[in-house]
């Protein structure tokens, strides 16, 4: 592949920093909008290594997560396959009881805990996560490093929405000899395994993957704004806890912790999520072009994967709960000791119970992306291949809502760049505060088609008398 043809597609890119690793034409680096980014040093007419197509999720269209998968678990004991979650071996909800790993976790403390277990076993020698950037100098908050003893481990124990690569990595685990589990997102863990195809040491030296339930990726002004709204200007920000859990709240009425300077003073202001702008996750501020590109949500090509519990006989706990896929046996006996010895709150569940946890998230990230791709072919754009087959067949508010979400997505961006470029942060959410009520009046409309006006009156009726 040209540079010229890898800068067109690269745009879909899930930047996971596997494109570096194999290419040294490639950097990674970190844009004006706050979003890692494939920067190629050689010339447009410069052929790229042939590996840069075969280890890139967005590029490689014959290995897809089925097939990535189907050589993994197919001939594991007693396993099991759905066509929406995968592969699975077994399926919990619950939480850790042991220590203090479900408190200082974002939700039901799991992925901690395992990382905790595979240490202690011997299993692994490090973990490759998600830390608070040690280089005090870096307007960066946060990226991935490797954890080699359980007190490292429990640092990175928060889920950050905050752009990450993993290219400085998995050049230390080419140097460094050792076992090592990885945790991550469903496209970064593919892209994984695509590496792992080519690259014996690698395969040899990540002997797991722990795999995360990600609505969509963010940029780094997703923290920016966050900030600003509590009066920590842009660029001020320190540090940032976007799952910090409120005492007597359902697990999913969460605050925002957040460390910054305010006229010249570091302060800490804690905040729930619902009195700050942009946590409705379905306006999508601040999202990555490749999370609407990719069809698996269950990380279909993890050894385990971890995701939050919503669903109602769990959210009422506001110490939180996980969701639990197992596809490997190592990590099936683990969870399976952790319960027999009360270290852990499990109960053993249903493929429709974990499907139901995510339910709107798979119709958005899997059922509606053939529209997506419609669109992006309508309009004469290149778009990676998945599973899914592009189609205009949609419900015609369901498309009006994914062309709200793909206009608001990609207009925050510039509209808050602009607004930070004015020194204004009312200049963002008016604007976006505009296309937010167009979002919402899409709802009411597919919710009087649904209920009838008849049934909206009485909807309204009830909410005004409480």
């Amino acid at each position: 592949m040209k540079v010229i043809e890898f800068n067109k597609k690269k745009k879909y890119s899930e930047v996971s920093g596997v494109s570096a690793y194999v290419e040294t034409q490639i950097e990674v680096k970190m844009n004006n909008i706050g979003l890692y980014e494939e920067v190629v040093k050689a010339p447009d007419s410069f052929d790229l290594n042939s590996l840069v197509e075969k280890v890139s999720p967005h590029l490689n269209s014959v290995d897809n997560e089925s097939a990535i998968a189907k050589k993994l678990y197919s001939e594991v004991d007693n396993i099991n396959y759905d066509d929406r979650i995968g592969y699975y071996k077994s399926l919990f909800v619950g939480h850790v009881v042991e220590g203090d790993y479900r408190k200082k976790a974002s939700s039901g403390g799991m992925g901690t805990w395992i990382f905790k277990e595979l240490m202690e076993k011997g299993i692994i020698d490090g973990v490759i996560h998600v830390k608070k950037n040690t280089d005090v100098t870096s307007p960066i908050l946060f990226k991935y490093e490797i954890s080699r003893t359980i007190e490292e481990v429990t640092e990175g124990a928060k889920t950050r929405y905050y752009p990450v690569e993993l290219s400085e990595v998995l050049q230390l685990i080419k140097r460094n000899e050792g076992k090592y589990a990885v945790i991550g997102i469903p496209s970064f863990i593919k892209a994984v395994r695509l590496l792992s195809l080519h690259d014996h040491i690698i395969k040899e030296r990540i002997v797991l993957t722990v795999g995360l339930i990600c609505g969509h990726q963010k940029s780094s002004k997703f923290a920016e704004f966050m900030g600003w709204q509590v009066g920590i200007a842009p660029g001020d920000l320190k540090d940032i806890d976007f799952r910090h859990k409120l005492d007597n709240c359902p697990a999913d009425s969460y605050a925002i912790k957040m460390k910054g300077e305010i006229n010249g003073k570091l302060k800490t202001i804690i905040r729930p999520k619902d009195e700050l702008r942009g946590q409705n996750w379905g306006l999508g501020y601040f999202k990555t072009l490749s999370s609407d590109f990719t069809d698996d949500v269950f990380n279909e090509t993890a050894d385990i994967v971890v995701g939050d519990a919503w669903l109602p006989d769990y959210t009422e706990d506001s110490e939180g709960n996980n969701i639990i896929i197992v596809r490997n046996l190592i990590i099936e006996k683990l969870l399976r000791d952790g319960i027999f010895e009360k270290k852990l709150n499990m109960n053993e569940t249903n493929v429709q119970i974990i499907f139901n946890s995510q339910a709107s998230h798979y119709r958005h990230t899997h059922d509606e992306l053939a529209y997506r791709m419609y669109i992006e072919k309508y309009n004469r754009n290149w778009c990676p291949k998945n599973r899914v087959t592009e189609s205009s067949e949609i419900n015609f508010f369901r498309a009006k809502v994914q062309n709200m979400r793909m206009e608001m997505s990609r207009k925050s961006h510039l509209i808050y760049e602009k607004a930070v470029e004015k020194n204004d942060l009312e200049y963002f959410t008016r604007r976006m505060g505009l296309l937010s009520y167009k979002y919402k009046m899409v709802y009411y409309m597919m919710a009087i088609q649904n209920k009838g006006l008849k049934g909206m009156i009485e909807i309204i009726i009830k909410k005004i008398v409480g």
